[in-house]
């Protein structure tokens, strides 16, 4: 029994490598794993939940996960949508947090929003919708510069 979990858990480790290279279609800078849009890897699926109920990117995620374990061989995987429990915010991972301050985009906090620019706390929201739905869009009072921030869900 303890060898099937090995290969269980060395499996969904070598999935979990493979989908970490299959970035956001809205924001390339990050995976689909280091959003938590990947959920879990089971024996015969890989379970996803979209940032937000009616993401425009979940059919173009769903395609590149699809094209990504393809490539791999492991075209048997099916490919689940689960909504419950909706994704959060605190899924994304401290990787996926920086990759997303060094691209231009506030990381998701629920204090004071800092400026992915000049690391200013001094910000102002401009309006709750982003470049996407899942975006505010935010003006550092310091550096003058816009930026997008992650929604907190």
């Amino acid at each position: 029994m303890v060898a099937a979990a090995t290969i269980n858990s060395a499996f969904k480790d070598r999935v979990f490598e493979i989908l970490a290279h299959v970035p956001d279609p809205e924001i390339p800078c990050v995976s689909v794993v280091d959003l938590g849009i990947v959920r879990d890897v089971t024996d015969d699926a890989v379970v996803i939940t979209p940032t937000y109920t009616g993401c425009p990117a979940t059919l173009a995620i769903e395609a590149d996960i699809r094209s990504a374990l393809d490539k791999a061989g492991l075209s048997a995987l099916k490919i689940e949508t689960t909504l419950s429990p909706p994704w959060s915010t605190d899924w994304i991972s401290a990787e996926g947090r920086e990759k997303l301050r060094a691209y231009g985009i506030a990381p998701p906090v629920k204090t004071a929003v800092q400026c992915p620019r000049c690391g200013s706390t001094h910000t102002e929201e401009l309006s709750r919708f982003g470049s996407t739905p899942c975006k505010s869009l935010h003006r550092c009072l310091e550096c003058r510069e816009p930026f997008d921030r992650f929604k907190c869900h």
